[in-house]
Parts: structure tokens; C-alpha cells; sequence
């Protein structure tokens, strides 16, 4: 792991750093490290960064990731054209 935090997940800023602290602190799941750190929790609903906390704690306990409570993501309810976002 590099000495400078890398930014796992953008929506929500949220560093490796943050998230190998929280996991050293609470020996967590995916899911636990995501409600406390909240990546995995911005506007992408965790589709670019919910495998790399999996890999982190994997990594972090020695283990394959395993997918014992996967972490989801949830698509927004309807898609909105920016025709309309825009006030046209």
C-alpha cells in the first residue's frame, strides 16, 4: 500500500487510508466499512469503487475477497434527460 491516500471512492472522498483505518479499528465487513466510511454510498451507488474495498479488506485479513455480504449498487429510479434537468 502506498504512504500517500489514494481516493477509492469519488463520490464521497473517501481515501484508502480512511478505509484500512476503519477496518483496522472495527475488523469489519465490506458492508460495515461502507456505512462507516460511506463509500460506496455517492452518486454511482458504489459501481466504481465497491471491489476495491473488497480487495482492501481481503488484502487486510489475508484472504481471498469473498463475497459473504456483497456490497450492492443501485441504479438511479429513472433516468432523467437533460432536456428536462436543463428546464427546457
Amino acid at each position: 500500500m502506498a504512504e500517500d491516500s489514494v481516493i477509492v471512492c469519488r463520490c464521497e472522498e473517501v481515501t484508502d487510508k480512511e478505509i484500512v483505518q476503519t477496518i483496522k479499528k472495527y475488523h469489519c465487513s465490506s458492508r460495515e466499512v461502507k456505512l462507516r466510511t460511506r463509500a460506496a454510498m455517492g452518486y454511482c451507488g458504489g459501481r466504481t469503487c465497491r471491489y476495491l474495498v473488497d480487495d482492501l479488506l481481503a488484502d487486510l485479513n489475508g484472504k481471498q475477497r469473498t463475497d459473504e455480504i456483497p456490497l450492492r449498487y443501485r441504479p438511479p429510479i429513472r433516468p432523467v434527460s437533460f432536456k428536462k434537468v436543463g428546464g427546457e
